[in-house]
């Protein structure tokens, strides 16, 4: 059970026997790919102990402050993998999410009112707009076209793939084309087993020809992207495509961890990097099967 970060201190520092169990910097690269929490952890608020001190994985209750000034307690691990596919900064704080996220209003069935008393107006505006609503057409959901019948592992141009999520995403696939001359244009891995209820995966670049996904990431606009779990979700496409006997290279900035034994860290993008990621295909393919194809 989570405890509070006062006792927390006082027993670790009972069971190792030093003042000061964990000096500070020791978490910091585990905490550098998630800036919101930097912005709303205090050490005020935490009996003077810095974030860098805390261990991701201790059970302990540290008290968070957001930037409209909402104060909560949360464990490392709650805050590190709150829900959200798009977590802005006030998914951040259990009470903005809530401001942010009003009750629905009940509808008519629901309401129970005195014969021949009036509505309340505070129930017949809510009760009045639900109505517009319902008597609102339907949009039509634009469905993705069949995966085509391929065997595992075939590449092809799939109209469901998503556009570059940036324009470093697009540099350096534009980059990595004019360095290295294989087939240009397809965009999916058609997988044996389903993959968020698709049978194929998008990866950010593909070359045919070497049987190699090259990924880009970076922590986002927020510090939220492939951190938590959607650092499980790219795990779990990458096994996806190992199954399919092609290999993966993440190119991870912003301080994130590698994930797979090929990936790269990089602090930019930039020649040097493309120089990198070439050596990595050199590595996993062998020169004599990577050089031809290169510029």
């Amino acid at each position: 059970m989570a405890e509070r970060v006062e006792l927390w201190w006082a027993r670790r520092q009972f069971s190792k026997g030093a003042a000061v169990p964990y000096p500070v910097g020791s978490y910091r690269e585990a905490w550098a790919p998630f800036p919101a929490l930097i912005r709303q952890y205090h050490p005020e608020l935490n009996a003077g102990i810095v974030l860098s001190q805390v261990p991701p994985a201790a059970d302990v209750l540290l008290l968070w402050q957001c930037e409209a000034g909402h104060k909560f307690a949360a464990t490392p691990d709650e805050q590190r993998n709150r829900p959200g596919r798009e977590r802005r900064r006030s998914a951040w704080c259990p009470e903005c999410t809530d401001l942010a996220r009003p009750a629905r209003a009940l509808p008519m069935r629901d309401v129970v009112t005195p014969p021949g008393a009036p509505v309340p107006t505070a129930i017949a505006i809510p009760i009045e707009r639900t109505v517009l609503r319902e008597r609102r057409p339907r949009r039509k959901v634009q469905l993705c076209p069949k995966t085509p019948d391929l065997p595992p592992g075939t590449p092809f141009r799939s109209e469901c793939a998503p556009k570059p999520a940036s324009a470093v995403e697009a540099q350096v696939r534009a980059d990595v084309f004019a360095r290295v001359s294989v087939t240009a244009g397809l965009n999916a891995v058609r997988v044996a087993r389903p993959f968020f209820d698709h049978v194929e995966v998008w990866p950010d670049i593909l070359m045919p020809e070497l049987r190699i996904a090259v990924e880009y990431d970076s922590t986002g606009r927020h510090g939220l992207e492939h951190v938590g779990k959607r650092a499980e979700a790219d795990r779990r496409k990458d096994r996806a495509l190992r199954a399919a006997k092609w290999e993966v290279v993440r190119i991870r900035t912003g301080k994130l961890e590698p994930l797979g034994p090929h990936d790269l860290q990089l602090t930019a993008w930039n020649r040097k990097g493309l120089d990198r990621l070439v050596d990595t295909l050199r590595g996993i393919r062998g020169p004599l099967l990577v050089d031809p194809y290169l510029a």
